[in-house]
């Protein structure tokens, strides 16, 4: 059961976060793919919002602040099943970071990204065990299109730390 009190202030964030993206966005993208603990698969859907990118000063990286809201279905795993934290419910995340990549905007390369964010979600499972997450996303995004690999953990700093891991297609929007 999704503890909506405990969750709803970041929620709130998030979406006000959001509100504001057509001021200062470069691309909204919808994804979606399978996530996977320990073999076993859910859907997963998530929101993204980028901003406009940043040169890191004459390093030849570009960063660009990343947001995204998500929702990683629920799995019946039957050894889980009367654990402490089960893998029946689904999470809802809320996480905020960056997106960093190499090279201009017309270089072959500056179409791969890694981001790196910071994640609240509304639960606690085998895969998501602490109150906070941290979000790895490398990918590739060509104009309106987007895929990429997304591994979600607190870390190893609190057990279990099964993590979810996931492909995820996207579609963007340019605001």
């Amino acid at each position: 059961m999704i503890n909506f009190p405990r969750f709803l202030p970041s929620v709130a964030a998030v979406a006000l976060a959001f509100a504001a993206l057509p001021a200062a966005a470069a691309q909204f993208e919808l994804q979606a793919g399978r996530s996977y603990m320990d073999s076993h698969a859910a859907n997963a859907v998530f929101a993204e919002g980028v901003l406009a990118e940043h040169p890191l000063g004459d390093s030849g990286l570009h960063w660009a602040p990343d947001l995204s809201l998500g929702w990683i279905d629920g799995r019946d795993i039957d050894r889980y099943r009367h654990a402490r934290y089960g893998t029946r419910e689904a999470i809802w995340l809320a996480a905020g970071g960056v997106r960093l990549r190499a090279g201009e905007p017309g270089d072959w390369y500056h179409h791969f990204f890694y981001s790196f964010q910071v994640a609240l979600h509304s639960g606690r499972t085998q895969a998501l065990s602490s109150p906070y997450e941290f979000v790895n996303s490398v990918g590739w995004q060509w104009h309106h299109l987007s895929f990429e690999l997304r591994h979600i953990s607190n870390g190893s700093l609190h057990e279990p730390n099964r993590g979810e891991t996931m492909a995820l297609v996207g579609a963007g929007f340019e605001l």
